[in-house]
Order: C-alpha cells, then structure tokens, then sequence
C-alpha cells in the first residue's frame, strides 16, 4: 500500500471512532481493550476443596456430622452468627469439641458487606490440579496431565503479554513445591510460556531452614574451590522450581529485577530473623504463606497476585482439623485484605481481592473417623463441583449477594476474565479464543 492511500484510510478509520493500535514500550502492540477498574488485583485460591455445607452454607456440623448445629466459621469474609455448641474450629485445645477458642475477628466489616459474594458457583473439576488450571487459566481442563505446565496460557501471562507487565508487576505464591504448584506460574503454550510467566515464591521453601542454609547472605562461589556449596545451591533451586532435568528457569526478569529480587530475598531473611514479616495474628501453615504474600505486595506492590491456600485439604481423615484450617484460612484472607487497605498506601482504595476455592467436596462422607469420631469428606461427585465465590475492593458493588443454593450463577473460570477485565485487558484474552466459552467477568455477572 503506497503511504498516501495508507495516511487516508488511517485517518478515515480514525474519524469513524476506531483507534489504530500502536506499540508501547513493552512490546505489545495493541492498547488495553477496556479501562482499568483497579490498578492491582489478589486473587486468594481458597483451596483444598471446601465444602458448600460447611462454608457458604453456614451449616457446620448439621450437614456432616448428624449434629443439629449450625453457624458461620468464616465471619471475616461472610456475614452470619457463629455455632454456639461444639466449638472445634478455633485454635486450642484441639479436638475437645466445647473448649477450642475460636479467632477473633479481624475485619470491621466482613468481606460480604464490603464487597459482592456468588453464593453458588460451578467448578469445572472435583481434583485440585484441574481446579487449580480453571483458576488460572480460565479454560477448560481436559486433556490437562498432572505434573506438567498448563496446557493453556495462565492469567499472568495474558497479565504480562496483554497489559505490558514486567516480571517483578506479576507473582504467584505458593503454598509448597508438590502436586505441581511450581507449575503452574506459565503454561507450555507456544504463543506464550516462560517469557511471560510470573515469578514464583513457596515460602516454607524459599524461607525455611533449606533457604536460610542456601540462600542467607547470598555470594559469589569459586567454581574451583567452592563447588559444593555451588551444586547445593543448584539442587536447592531445582527442586524449589521442580525444574526438570535439562530444564532452565526461564522468567525474564531483567538485570536490574533480579537485583531487586535478590535484595529481597536478603531483606526478608533479616526480617524474618528480626521478626518483622507481617504475620496475620494466628499464623502457621496457611497464615504463614499469607504473610509472605503480604511481604511481597509490601516491596513490589505487583499489578497481579496470586496465592494458594490449601490446608483445609485435610478434611480427607480429619474433619476437626478441616474446620481448623478453615477458620484460619478466613482470619489470614481478612489479615490479608486489612493489610493491603492499611499499611501499604499505594495500593489502598486501589485493588481489587477475588477468591474462589478450587474446587469443593462430597456430599457423603468415607469412613474415615477423626478424634472425635467425625467423617472425613473427600471430592469428586457433584457436590464437589459446588463452591462460592467473592471480589472486593476498588469499583466493587458492596453489600451484595448473588445466585442461591438453588440458582447457580458464575463459574472458577470467570476468575482469570474478571482479573484481565480489572486490569484492561478483557477483550485481549476473550479474542485469544482459549478461556472457556461459558466464562464471563463476575462484572459482566452483576
């Protein structure tokens, strides 16, 4: 096309209301497709299959155990009075049904009145790898293997390609480096992969004793007389990524990034020694990678987020343990909301949190017994495919509920649309023709 005939049609395209793309610096060719709601978005995975009954449901034990009681266990994100009998689900001591102390509220006001809950959304698969894919994905999960990337291109991809992210503006952390959570920060997609994925932290890896021994006042090894120390390190690194043989990390953070995440790194072992890492109140297990979370939104103040939750997946052999780990889990997401709103200013009153479990339980109970003689649940019937879910924050309607036990309305897979729709770039992701047909953003669902 000659330059003349090129300038008449560009500027006829113009005066009809279409705006021709451009390069920004990022590399992206196109402009974000719709405004931003929020300049940062969490995305909590409330995971390890979380039951219907016993969460959105509000009934405790009258649904599982053959106990006429009922209550809220999860009162920082949902409203509801709490179970006045056989009180398990606080901190100590455990399994004495009417003697463990439950957790106090963290949260003024529950997520629920802040912000919009789907009472009753559908998950696309009863198994947590599956689940885990829907969530950050937004696609359909079949064909997906176990211990491989996700087939299909991950929100922190389409974050990094689509919005023009850089590395250290896009993180995942996960709760440990097995059942492939190290997996799942970039997909084996062609059109994207590693040079668009999110960097990774497991905490309990990264800044446990392993960590501390390999990673602690980090230094340059001689490779004649230091091997050892050098080979430690690697081995470290390899099974913190779950990097496979032959395989290198891949995630482009720039020179100056690997700087700053290097600092990091070293910043937080003396915090950690000091005892500065903002811990939500009753931490340990869940609470614990929460609290790194938080560090990390301290420090990067990331555009995208995501973290993983999963001790609640003990409900497998130990029910009693299972509404343990799920009252603390609410209190670290409450923790982790209040911390954003009131200690990092530059992301107050502009972030969005999302959460969805990754997928929910049976209906009926397997025979296994805990120590009080409650049934333990596993996943994988009908049920299983029941869960809620939430968005807080930053242009959210509050106080609003939507969908029942008897109107299911929204999907998991609408999470990773509802993230580019709060970001800009909805269409992009819509238009790459990978998500689930079904999805919608849960703005799109109001």
């Amino acid at each position: 096309m000659k330059r003349r005939d090129f300038v008449k049609k560009a500027a006829a395209l113009t005066a009809g209301g279409v705006v021709l793309p451009y390069i920004v610096p990022s590399g992206r060719l196109f402009a974000r497709t719709n405004a931003p709601k929020a300049d940062h978005v969490v995305m909590v995975m409330f995971g390890g299959g979380l039951r219907q009954q016993d969460s959105i449901l509000q009934r405790y034990l009258a649904d599982s155990q053959n106990y006429n009681v009922e209550g809220n266990i999860l009162y920082n994100i949902l409203e509801g009075a709490a179970p006045n009998a056989k009180i398990a689900y606080g901190t100590t001591p455990s399994g004495q049904p009417n003697g463990s102390q439950p957790i106090p509220k963290i949260l003024s006001q529950s997520i629920q009145k802040q912000g919009t809950i789907f009472a009753e959304m559908r998950a696309i698969s009863g198994g947590h790898y599956g689940g885990w894919n829907s969530l950050v994905t937004g696609s359909l999960v079949q064909g997906q293997g176990l211990k491989v990337r996700p087939v299909n291109p991950t929100i922190f991809e389409y974050a990094r390609r689509f919005g023009g992210y850089k590395a250290t503006d896009v993180w995942f952390i996960g709760n440990t480096i097995s059942n492939s959570i190290p997996l799942l920060n970039c997909s084996k997609h062609p059109d994207f992969g590693l040079q668009y994925g999110a960097n990774f932290f497991a905490p309990g890896i990264t800044f446990g004793g392993d960590g501390y021994a390999t990673l602690s006042n980090a230094k340059i090894y001689h490779p004649q007389e230091e091997l050892e120390p050098m080979y430690k390190m690697k081995n470290f690194l390899d099974n913190t990524f779950n990097i496979k043989k032959g395989e290198m990390p891949g995630i482009k953070n720039t020179d100056d990034e690997k700087t700053q995440i290097k600092e990091f790194i070293d910043n937080t072992f003396k915090r950690q020694q000091a005892g500065l890492i903002p811990m939500p109140p009753v931490s340990g297990g869940d609470g614990y990678t929460i609290g790194y979370a938080a560090e990390v939104l301290r420090v990067f103040k990331p555009k995208l987020l995501v973290v993983n939750l999963s001790n609640i997946d003990g409900c497998h052999s130990n029910f009693t343990g299972y509404l343990q780990a799920m009252h603390k889990a609410d209190h670290a997401v409450g923790f982790l909301w209040n911390y954003i709103q009131t200690q990092i200013p530059e992301m107050s009153g502009k972030t969005i949190m999302t959460f969805a479990p990754e997928c929910g339980r049976n209906l009926k109970h397997n025979p296994i017994q805990d120590e009080n003689d409650w049934y333990g649940y596993d996943h994988g019937d009908a049920n299983s495919l029941r869960v809620f879910g939430g968005m807080v924050g930053q242009n959210v309607p509050s106080n609003l509920m939507i969908g029942s036990e008897s109107n299911s309305v929204g999907r998991v897979t609408d999470m990773a649309l509802t993230i580019a729709d709060i970001l800009g770039f909805k269409s992009d992701v819509q238009a790459a023709g990978l998500i689930d047909p079904m999805s919608l953003s849960l703005f799109d669902r109001i």
